[in-house]
C-alpha cells in the first residue's frame, strides 16, 4: 500500500478543513487547483482519498507524540532525561508551555475524521465502482473513523462528533456524549465487519478480521465482555492466525509480517517512500517511519567512550523512557523469556581500549544494567560498568538517575544503514493476536468464569516460557483477577501503544499510578482520565460558552 499512500497524499491539501478552524486564520492556497469535486468523482481519484485516510495512523503508531500518550503517565514506565513531554509523563500542568503533542494528535485526527467522512458521503456518487467495491471502500473508511473516534474520545472524552463531511471553515464545536462517539464507533464496526474482504493484497489494509479484532477491544472497553469474548475466539479461531512460537521472533526484522500480525502499519524497506520529507500533509508536519527504535533506549554511549560507541546494532539512544521499577519487577526472568526479549541488559566493547587498570578487548561486556540489588563487593569485582537497582532507583521507585538502565530493545532496528538515521522501516503491529488471547481472558474474568480465562492466559504464559520451564509458567484459576491480567498485558505488551487506554478502560489508572509510578503520582489527579482540549481549539470556536474546556483543567 506504500506506493498507493503517496500517490494519494495530495488528496490531503483539498480535504482537511474539518477542525481546521483550531487555526484562526487559514491558508487557502491550493497550488493544485484541485478540488474535492474534481477529484472524487472517479475511481482512480477516490482510491487517492481511502488511501490518504490510512495516513494520519502515521501520526500516532510508532511516533514520538503517540508514544507519551498511550504509553507514559502510566504504571509500567516513567521519563528518562531525554523526554520532551514530561507533563504527559508526569501530569505536572498539562496545560504547560509544551502542548504540541496534544495539538498535533487533535489536528491529525480531526482531519483524518474529515477525510472519512467525505468519503462516505461521495461514496454512492463514483460512477465506475462495483457495488462490491462501494462497500469495500465504504467499510474501510468506516472502519478508519471508528478507530479515529476512539483514539479521540479515549483521550479527550465528550468533545466534537460529526459525521459530516466540512468543505469550509466551522468556527463551532459541540460537546458530544461519549456514549454517542461509541455508538457511531458500534455502528461503523458492524458495518465494517458486514463488508470488508477476509484478505488483500494489499498489505495493511483494513480486512475483516482487522475490524472484528478491533470490535472485540471495543467491546471490552464499554464492558460488554461476552461479545467481547466472542469476538476475540472468532479472530483466534477462523482466519488462519496464530501465535509466533517464539516471543523474541516477533522483533525480528526479518519477520515482521508473521501470522501473529492482525493489523500493521507497513513502513516500507525504502525510506524515501515513508514521507518524511513530505510537504502535503496538513500542518506543515511530516511524519517519516517509525521511530520507536529511539524512544527506550538508554544512553550507553556515555559510560564511557573508549570502549564503547554509538552503533547501529544498538541503536540511536533518544533516551526518552525508561522502565519504573514496578515494571522491571514483573518479570520472572528465570521461567519468562519475555524480560530478555524485551529488554537490553548488557552492551559489549566496540572498541579496544584500557580504562583504569582494566583493557577491554572488542566483545568484553562493557555496561551491564540489573533489575536487582548487585552487592557492591561484586560489582567492583567486575571491570566493565554495572547500573543495578541501587545505582537506578531509590527504595520509593523514583529514579535517582535518569540516564543509565535497563532498556527496551524489542523496537530495534539492525538494518538502518547509520548510526544517524533516525527512521526505520519496521512494522508498527497496532493489534496482534496475543491481545485477543488477553481479551478473551479479561471478558471471561469478568463474566466469573475463571477456568477458562486462566486457559487463555496460559496460552500466552506457554509461547512465552523458556526451554524447559512450560510448568512453571502455568498459573490457575485461582490467580486469575483483574491485576494479574494488567500485569500480564504489561509483560507482553509493554511499549505497545495500549498501557494507558488499558489503565482507563479497567478503572486502574490511578491506583496503579499511585502504588507503581511514583513520579506521576506526585501530579496525577482524576481528572487526568482526560486530556485538556488544545487551547488553539478553545481559542478558535465562537460558541466558547458551549465548546469548553474539560473539567479540572484551567
Amino acid at each position: 500500500m506504500k506506493k498507493q499512500f503517496y500517490i494519494g497524499l495530495f488528496v490531503l491539501a483539498v480535504t482537511t478543513a474539518m477542525l481546521s478552524s483550531c487555526k484562526k486564520k487559514l491558508d487557502e492556497y491550493n497550488p493544485s487547483g484541485l478540488t474535492a469535486s474534481t477529484v472524487f468523482n472517479n475511481a482512480a481519484g477516490f482510491e487517492t482519498l481511502v488511501n490518504a485516510a490510512y495516513t494520519y495512523t502515521r501520526f500516532w503508531y510508532g511516533k514520538e507524540e503517540g508514544y507519551s500518550l498511550s504509553e507514559m503517565g502510566t504504571d509500567i514506565w516513567t521519563n528518562g532525561t531525554g523526554d520532551v513531554f514530561p507533563q504527559l509523563s508526569t501530569y505536572n500542568n498539562l496545560q504547560g508551555s509544551n502542548t504540541t503533542a496534544l495539538t498535533l494528535e487533535w489536528n491529525s485526527f480531526y482531519a483524518a475524521i474529515n477525510l472519512c467522512n467525505t468519503g462516505i458521503a461521495k461514496i454512492a456518487a463514483v460512477p465506475d465502482y462495483t457495488a462490491v467495491q462501494k462497500a469495500t471502500r465504504e467499510a474501510e473508511l468506516r472502519y478508519l473513523r471508528a478507530f479515529y473516534y476512539w483514539h479521540i474520545v479515549e483521550t479527550w472524552g465528550a468533545v466534537h462528533l460529526t459525521t459530516d463531511p466540512t468543505d469550509g471553515v466551522i468556527t463551532t464545536a459541540k460537546k458530544s456524549p461519549v456514549e454517542d462517539f461509541y455508538t457511531q464507533i458500534f455502528a461503523d464496526l458492524q458495518f465494517a465487519v458486514a463488508n470488508l474482504p477476509l484478505t488483500s493484497s494489499d498489505y495493511g489494509r483494513a480486512i475483516q478480521p482487522v475490524a472484528k479484532a478491533f470490535l472485540a477491544r471495543m467491546y471490552l472497553t464499554r464492558g460488554m465482555n461476552a461479545e467481547a469474548n466472542n469476538m476475540a475466539r472468532d479472530v483466534i479461531k477462523n482466519y488462519g492466525l496464530s501465535l509466533v512460537p517464539k516471543y523474541g521472533d516477533l522483533w525480528n526484522m526479518g519477520n515482521l509480517k508473521n501470522k501473529e500480525v492482525v493489523w500493521a502499519l507497513d513502513y516500507s524497506t525504502n525510506l524515501a517512500y515513508n514521507d518524511l520529507t513530505t510537504t502535503t500533509y496538513p500542518y506543515g508536519h511530516s511524519r517519516g517511519s517509525n521511530n520507536g527504535h529511539l524512544m527506550f533506549l538508554m544512553v550507553y554511549d556515555q559510560v564511557n567512550t573508549t570502549i564503547l560507541l554509538r552503533d547501529i546494532n544498538n541503536g540511536r539512544p533518544f533516551n526518552r523512557y525508561m522502565p519504573t521499577l514496578s515494571l522491571l519487577n514483573l518479570f520472572d526472568d528465570t521461567n519468562d523469556s519475555r524480560y530478555n526479549a524485551s529488554f537490553q541488559t548488557v552492551w559489549y566493547a566496540n572498541k579496544a581500549g584500557t580504562v583504569g587498570s582494566n583493557t577491554f578487548a572488542i566483545g568484553d561486556t562493557a555496561a551491564y544494567t540489573a533489575k536487582t540489588t548487585i552487592p557492591a563487593a561484586v560489582m567492583n569485582s567486575r571491570k566493565y560498568t554495572t547500573y543495578d537497582v541501587s545505582k537506578t532507583y531509590a527504595s520509593n521507585g523514583v529514579p535517582t538517575q535518569r540516564k543509565f538502565y535497563v532498556s527496551l530493545s524489542k523496537f530495534k532496528d539492525s538494518t538502518r544503514t547509520s548510526i544517524a538515521e533516525a527512521q526505520s522501516a519496521r512494522d508498527v503491529f497496532v493489534i496482534r493476536l496475543a491481545e485477543m488471547y488477553l481479551i478473551a481472558a479479561e471478558a471471561k474474568m469478568k463474566t466469573g468464569d475463571n477456568d477458562s480465562a486462566a486457559y487463555y492466559i496460559n496460552q500466552i504464559r506457554t509461547r512465552a516460557a523458556l526451554p524447559g520451564r512450560t510448568a512453571q509458567m502455568q498459573i490457575t484459576s485461582a490467580q486469575v483477577n483483574l491485576d494479574f491480567i494488567l500485569d500480564e498485558r504489561a509483560r507482553e505488551l509493554c511499549g505497545e501503544q495500549l498501557r494507558w487506554f488499558d489503565l482507563k478502560r479497567t478503572g486502574k489508572l490511578q491506583g496503579r499510578i499511585q502504588t507503581m509510578n511514583p513520579d506521576a503520582a506526585a501530579y496525577f489527579q482524576p481528572y487526568h482520565l482526560v486530556r485538556p482540549i488544545p487551547q488553539t481549539q478553545l481559542d478558535a470556536v465562537t460558541n466558547k460558552s458551549e465548546f469548553t474546556q474539560n473539567t479540572g483543567y484551567n
